[in-house]
């Protein structure tokens, strides 16, 4: 377990920041992983169009505006035009599941799958997702909805992932609170991603004021995701923050 966690009487606020780097980290290899790409350039899809239909695909047949809003902070101009580019490639539900093949495709080269007990992590993180209120996270509705991988490594990413929709769904609502713009929030957390996510250059520096209202969302975000986990009891909590642990380390 990371220091910042306890081992007894787990704090589920402790808790979301401690698994933070792993519910955040670990799914987003396999989105930016070549291979991904390749095998959806394969399928018709160009550049990085299939990261949006396939992350959004599982929001279903909806307009470029729902995706939009659905996804906080990326570009207006990029996410429409992904969509609309990639309407009659095939469903959005297909497209979704072809965005899960890969995470599981993935799992099954990057996960060391003797690291850790696969099958536990997967089962807490399904305890979470059950009990969790999607009214304003949608993508993991939809996502719940897709086939999930047999194997247990690609099993608990797949869910792991699901935990990362729930989490960046309780962030963008957070940014969205203090007032982030999705610029801003992207150049404070990940501005070497700004150009790769479409937003097109300057690419400002945010001041002060604005890196202490995104630290206030993020906050606000540990304390939101810290209610999803409050159906794990303390212990499982603490079980959960050990095994989040272990993913980050089975990465290879």
């Amino acid at each position: 377990m990371s220091d910042s966690t306890p081992t007894a009487g787990a704090d589920p606020v402790q808790v979301a920041r401690a698994t933070a780097r792993a519910i955040g980290g670990v799914p987003s290899n396999f989105m930016l992983d070549a291979a991904t790409y390749v095998a959806a350039a394969e399928a018709g899809y160009a550049g990085m169009d299939f990261y949006f239909a396939g992350r959004a695909g599982a929001l279903g047949d909806v307009d470029a505006a729902a995706v939009v809003s659905e996804l906080g902070v990326f570009p207006e101009p990029a996410v429409v035009a992904a969509w609309e580019a990639t309407a009659d490639l095939e469903s959005r539900s297909a497209a979704a599941q072809r965005f899960a093949d890969q995470a599981a495709r993935w799992a099954g080269e990057h996960l060391d799958p003797d690291a850790l007990d696969y099958d536990r992590l997967a089962e807490l993180a399904r305890q979470v997702l059950e009990a969790a209120d999607l009214g304003d996270a949608a993508m993991v509705a939809g996502w719940l909805e897709l086939d999930e991988p047999e194997a247990a490594p690609a099993r608990a990413l797949h869910r792991i992932n699901g935990l990362r929709e729930l989490r960046f769904a309780r962030h963008r609502d957070e940014l969205g609170a203090a007032d982030v713009a999705p610029l801003d929030a992207v150049m404070v957390a990940s501005p070497f991603m700004a150009g790769i996510f479409g937003w097109p250059e300057p690419h400002p520096e945010p001041d002060e004021a604005t890196r202490q209202a995104w630290s206030a969302a993020e906050a606000a975000t540990d304390e939101r995701f810290a209610r999803d986990l409050e159906v794990l009891t303390p212990q499982e909590l603490a079980e959960f923050a050990d095994l989040c642990d272990g993913l980050v380390s089975a990465v290879r």
